[in-house]
Parts: structure tokens; C-alpha cells; sequence
């Protein structure tokens, strides 16, 4: 059981994380520009969603050479040009929804964390390209955790409490709220919304996991820091993508929260 279990949530992240590359690409865009919605070469995006889903390639960018006439025409045969990396997402989705699975086995909450994992991880590729968290991502990711989590307290074989994760939305929320009003330059609002829905997840298995999940969040980014000050790649005052890390450490605190419960 637990080894179908597993399969079926790495097909589960390989399906999802396939979709993250063009939307990942459409979001990494500066606080004040708006959503792409054409590839570098102007073709517009088109598909499901409204153009949000669908392959890194743009059909309309097949290499031009010059025909016999002279004139400028589609090379047949040549694939179309990839507009976005489709190779990370992809596999850190997998990768946090398989271990999530043998980590939690058959619970409620299992259903919750694969449905999250994939906004989560486009949140990570976003922040590190642009070092952005869009509201319409974070703000939606902290709402769903909630409701969702809210759904699998009523059902039996549940290993967490829905009022600890509230709790914990508002604890580890309000933790990042104070550090942004210490050092607006050094915190991020974005990571203020996204730290309400990462407490509420680390909140469902209780204190202990989400003051754990919270401080790997920290270190990581503290280890990641340092490397680039001692390879000479930032300094001090650098700005790094603290999303990526957050993230990260949520779910090395989920890990550990179901595998104790």
C-alpha cells in the first residue's frame, strides 16, 4: 500500500510540476510590470487556463531560414524553442511529493500536502527568479491550507489538529510581520503572506514541528548566505531570496511531522 501510495503521488508531482515551467515564466515579472502572456518572441500564449498551462515551447518560434525564393520560412522538422527552463520544477515537485508521501502514508492530510506542493513550489522558482511571492499565489496557498486542512480534520485517521494549524498560521505569520517592521529592507512583505500558510501547514502537527520547520527555514537560508559571501558572490547587505528557503525548511518540518505522528 504505502509503496502505490508513493507512486501514485510521484505521478501526481510529475503531472502537476510539468504545468509550473510556463507559469513560473508568465509570474516572474517586477512588482509593477504585468503578467506575461506572450513568449520572448511576442507569439501570445495561448492553451488551458487561459494560457497558463501548457509545454515551456512556443510552436510559433520554429527556427526561420531562408527559402529558396529567399524568403524566410519555418524550418520543418525543428522543435519549437523552449521560452523556460522545464527541468527543476518538474523534478523538485516530484521529489517533495514522494517524500511527503512516505512520510505521511494514508492520512487526510496527505491529499493537502500534494495539492499544495506544486503552488509552493512555483512560489520557490518565482521568488529565485525575481525575488517576488505574487499575492495571487501566496495569499490563495495560505487560504487553501486552511480550508483544506479544515476538510481533513472532520475525517478519520487525521494525525494533526486544524486549531493548532490556525494557530500556527497566526504565530509564524506574525513572527515575519514583526521582522519586516524591524528591518523592511532585510524581510520581504511577500514573506510575511507566505509565512501565514507555511504556519498553518507546520502548525497542523503542533509547536514542536512548527518552530522546527520555521527555524530550518532560517538556517538554510543563513548556510546559503554564507556560501555566497565565502565563494566572494554577494556581500553583506546582498539581497537573497528568502522564499526558496522558507519553503524548504516547511517542508523538511512537514517530513518530520508526519513521520513522528
Amino acid at each position: 500500500m504505502d509503496a502505490t501510495l508513493t507512486a501514485v503521488a510521484a505521478l501526481w508531482g510529475a503531472a502537476t510540476g510539468l504545468l509550473l515551467p510556463r507559469a513560473a515564466y508568465r509570474f516572474s515579472v517586477e512588482p509593477e510590470e504585468p503578467w506575461r502572456d506572450a513568449c520572448p518572441a511576442g507569439h501570445t500564449l495561448t492553451g488551458p487556463g487561459s494560457g497558463w498551462l501548457g509545454a515551456a515551447r512556443c510552436q510559433a518560434c520554429a527556427v526561420a531560414v531562408p527559402s529558396a525564393s529567399g524568403s524566410i520560412a519555418p524550418e520543418v522538422g525543428v522543435p519549437a524553442a523552449r521560452y523556460a527552463p522545464a527541468a527543476l520544477a518538474p523534478a523538485a515537485t516530484v521529489l517533495a511529493c514522494t517524500v511527503l508521501a512516505a512520510a505521511t502514508g494514508a492520512r487526510p492530510e496527505l491529499a493537502v500536502w500534494l495539492l499544495l506542493t506544486p503552488v509552493a513550489v512555483l512560489l520557490a522558482v518565482v521568488d529565485r527568479r525575481v525575488h517576488r511571492l505574487p499575492d495571487r499565489l501566496t495569499l490563495p496557498l495560505a487560504g487553501a491550507a486552511a480550508l483544506l486542512l479544515g476538510g481533513a480534520a472532520l475525517l478519520p485517521g487525521h494525525a494533526g489538529s486544524w486549531t493548532s494549524a490556525l494557530s500556527g498560521g497566526a504565530a509564524l505569520g506574525g513572527f515575519y510581520l514583526l521582522l519586516f517592521l524591524i528591518n523592511p529592507n532585510g524581510m520581504g512583505f511577500g514573506d510575511v503572506k507566505l509565512a501565514l500558510g507555511l504556519g498553518v501547514a507546520l502548525g497542523w502537527y503542533g509547536w514542536t514541528v512548527l518552530c522546527a520547520g520555521g527555524f530550518a527555514g532560517f538556517l538554510l537560508g543563513a548556510l546559503y548566505g554564507v556560501g555566497l559571501m565565502v565563494l566572494r558572490r554577494a556581500g553583506r547587505r546582498t539581497g537573497i531570496p528568502f522564499g526558496p528557503f522558507m519553503i524548504a525548511g516547511a517542508l523538511l518540518g512537514l517530513l518530520f511531522g508526519g513521520l513522528a505522528a
